[in-house]
């Protein structure tokens, strides 16, 4: 066989062989990055999965009218800051015999959650009729006795290495043994706001919080993007002017948001003085922010659709405008959607710019409009996970998950728009 010939037929074999091994790098590296993901979503699953429930003790409580309302004024204001911990200590003492000492009774009380003694004042002050009558009320246990019902606390190490003692499990047994504390859907974490109390925090407050950001964002970012991105794909002509305005819309969309927050500090809050700490401010920054991406995104769809379409529409007697409006745009349109949902999912994520404009304040009310104080789901975690206290580890990987959710909820909906309203050519 002639040297020419298995010259070609080595380089040939070495080819293949070279896209054999890119082929299986390529796999590879999809296999590694498929692994980090699983192990990444299985560690804040397993932290967090336990924040969806929680520990509650069931205690017969006496309403006693000479305690909680002496004056018979059956004001609720009155009867929500009246003090039910007598009657709640008379009904702990009933349940576990044998709690004379003080110290004993301060400490059984601690059982429960801070909070409970409020939840039984909003119950009377909905119901006065309670008064002088005897219920079972399910209260918040505390969050040491919730982690313990966990598993997330050793009995078996030393009394002085946690914060619940023998004499604390002792009782959780009993209590046990008596079917009156149990482990429930946690309603808490999704319908209240805030608190210094691990057991009684929850993303209400923030999720709503970031739901108007996102809004506003949306009400600005995207008739600006849109406008935008079709004025200077189809009108603007080309030139020095419209050079310049796409270089800069470009470095935009690669500028850390951390500088978008500093804008909208010496901006809007310094000089324009808007309310500090609102989700107006907030989406205002925001869209700054998604700007650039949903004009780039847009641009890019505008470009693909056919020029023979244009060309039809404007043989057939259509202006440039009617053309643009009628035509284009909506052929474009489902692309331009998808861009602007991926868009705000990032928006939704952000916590660099909103720390920047006070969106970290410690909020327990929820907002109620665009101008009311306010934080962010993004923000929410990073104020937990800086906490100290044990039991806000779950609740940090709780609200990590919901926040992966509406991610992911956001990006499919991107996809179905994509698909629903895509129109062939």
């Amino acid at each position: 066989m002639p040297n020419y010939i298995l010259n070609t037929s080595r380089q040939m074999a070495k080819r293949h062989g070279r896209e054999k091994r890119f082929k299986w790098y390529g796999r590879i590296a999809i296999f590694i990055s498929i692994a980090f993901l699983i192990f990444m979503f299985s560690a804040i699953v397993f932290r967090g999965a336990s924040a969806f429930q929680q520990t509650k003790i069931s205690l017969d409580i006496n309403f006693s009218e000479a305690i909680i309302d002496p004056t018979s004024s059956r004001d609720p204001e009155i009867l929500k800051r009246a003090n039910y911990k007598p009657v709640v200590l008379e009904s702990l003492s009933n349940v576990i015999p044998g709690i004379t000492d003080r110290r004993d009774r301060n400490r059984v009380y601690k059982l429960l959650s801070a909070g409970a003694v409020f939840d039984l004042g909003e119950q009377v002050a909905s119901n006065p009729k309670l008064l002088g009558k005897s219920k079972s009320v399910w209260l918040l246990a505390s969050s040491e006795v919730d982690l313990f019902m966990k598993g997330k606390i050793d009995s078996n190490i030393s009394e002085d290495l946690r914060r619940l003692k023998d004499k604390d499990i002792e009782w959780i047994e009993i209590l046990k043994s008596q079917g009156k504390i149990k482990k429930t859907f946690n309603t808490t974490l999704f319908g209240k706001g805030d608190s210094r109390e691990p057991e009684m925090a929850g993303i209400l407050g923030a999720a709503i919080g970031s739901f108007f950001s996102l809004l506003v964002c949306f009400l600005i970012a995207f008739p600006l993007g849109i406008l935008t991105a079709v004025y200077l794909e189809e009108f603007a002509k080309k030139n020095f002017l419209t050079d310049f305005i796409e270089v800069n819309i470009n470095n935009l969309a690669a500028v850390p948001s951390i500088v978008f927050g500093l804008l909208g500090l010496s901006i809007f809050l310094n000089f324009f003085n808007l309310p500090r700490s609102t989700p107006l401010v907030g989406g205002i920054v925001l869209a700054l922010m998604t700007l650039p991406t949903i004009i780039i995104a847009s641009r890019s769809i505008l470009r693909s659709i056919p020029q023979s379409i244009r060309d039809a529409a404007l043989g057939l007697g259509a202006s440039k405008t009617q053309t643009t409006f009628h035509h284009v745009v909506p052929l474009a349109m489902p692309g331009m959607l998808t861009g602007t949902i991926l868009g705000m999912a990032r928006a939704l994520g952000e916590t660099a710019p909103l720390l920047m404009i006070g969106m970290v304040a410690f909020i327990v009310d929820i907002p109620k409009g665009v101008t009311d104080v306010a934080t962010s789901l993004p923000v929410q975690i990073f104020l937990w996970a800086d906490s100290p206290e044990k039991g806000f580890v779950e609740r940090t990987s709780a609200a990590i998950i919901v926040l992966l959710v509406f991610l992911i909820l956001m990006n499919l909906c991107a996809v179905y728009l994509r698909k629903r309203l895509e129109r062939r050519w």
